[in-house]
């Protein structure tokens, strides 16, 4: 624990660097023969586990009492599963040519999940929004997607090679979508226990998306994925991630000012509609896409969650730096 926290003083994220440590062992020391296998049994039951943590610490009445906000959390929904999966389709088709299938296709299905719950919520606390409606947005957004983000892929992607298979659907009700729904029932007895435990539910999240992220890069090595990923695609995947965030930030902005909502709410909507969940789209792409080397696929993915985490920190602390709203002065006096 020592030396996380030196990290963290240091500015770095250790979950950065795990992440970038499963890239290099998937590379350079990828699971194989009977190992594989165990790898591939062991992510089945970390991607259950984790929907069912999912399912097991979001609290329905939060969520129904944000719903009340419904003006903020329709367009907060239209962000994240209609404006940025129109970005996503141009972004696809911008690198269609000079990209190789999967990564330009990997475009896409990043628009296609949903937002993050921590750190929206994290980011809209810091810039001083409004952070009851982002935590009901977050969670919403992640509830929804359980069913939303696999209906989307069935909609405007093709997975096994043609449509969502009904086999493709057993996985999800499987691995998401029962899992989700037994960890809400049996809430009332272990979700608090799972607030009080934080580092540990954390180590699960994080650990998870790891081996994950291990096994999809090892998949990729073994079928030569990466003998097709040259510096410059690298490159054009990052900078049309950064153009794909740039435009949401800006539309997301541009829309919550043009329908007249309050900063608070600004922000919220901002942190909320213009984010993309890593801890989701890792895992169901290993359902959506089973047998398919993932390292490429999953790379869009992987590098707008680090890109939206540095922009979004620095956006935070503009918001921050604002002078005191004046809803907040009138509501003191």
């Amino acid at each position: 624990m020592t030396v996380l926290r030196r990290l963290r003083q240091f500015g770095i994220d250790p979950f950065l660097l795990g992440l970038l440590a499963s890239v290099a062992l998937g590379l350079f020391l990828p699971a194989q023969g009977a190992f594989a296998s165990l790898m591939s049994h062991a992510t089945f039951f970390a991607v259950s586990l984790l929907f069912f943590l999912y399912g097991a610490r979001l609290a329905p009445k939060t969520l129904l009492e944000g719903l009340t906000h419904w003006r903020l959390q329709a367009l907060v929904f239209a962000l994240t599963f209609a404006i940025l999966p129109i970005l996503g389709l141009l972004a696809s088709r911008a690198g269609a040519g000079p990209l190789p299938p999967d990564l330009a296709q990997g475009l896409l299905y990043m628009t296609l999940m949903p937002s993050t719950v921590q750190s929206s919520i994290a980011f809209t606390s810091i810039a001083r929004g409004n952070v009851p409606a982002a935590l009901c947005s977050a969670s919403a957004s992640n509830i929804l997607g359980v069913v939303l983000s696999p209906a989307l892929v069935a909609l405007l992607m093709a997975t096994r090679g043609g449509g969502m298979s009904l086999a493709a659907i057993e996985d999800v009700a499987l691995q998401l979508v029962l899992p989700f729904a037994l960890g809400q029932c049996v809430r009332p007895l272990i979700g608090a226990a799972l607030h009080r435990r934080k580092t540990l539910v954390s180590f699960v999240d994080r650990g998870s998306i790891l081996l994950i992220v291990y096994v999809a890069f090892s998949e990729g090595t073994a079928a030569g994925a990466w003998t097709h990923l040259t510096w410059s695609a690298l490159a054009l995947v990052a900078g049309l991630d950064f153009a794909v965030l740039a435009a949401a930030l800006l539309v997301s902005t541009f829309l919550a000012r043009r329908l007249g909502f309050p900063k608070k709410d600004e922000i919220a909507i901002v942190f909320c509609g213009s984010k993309k969940s890593m801890a989701n789209g890792v895992p169901m792409a290993s359902i959506l896409f089973p047998g398919r080397a993932l390292g490429l696929f999953v790379l869009p993915l992987m590098l707008f969650h680090q890109i939206q985490l540095f922009a979004c920190a620095l956006l935070a602390r503009r918001y921050a730096a604002r002078g005191p709203d004046p809803a907040a002065k009138d509501a003191e006096r």
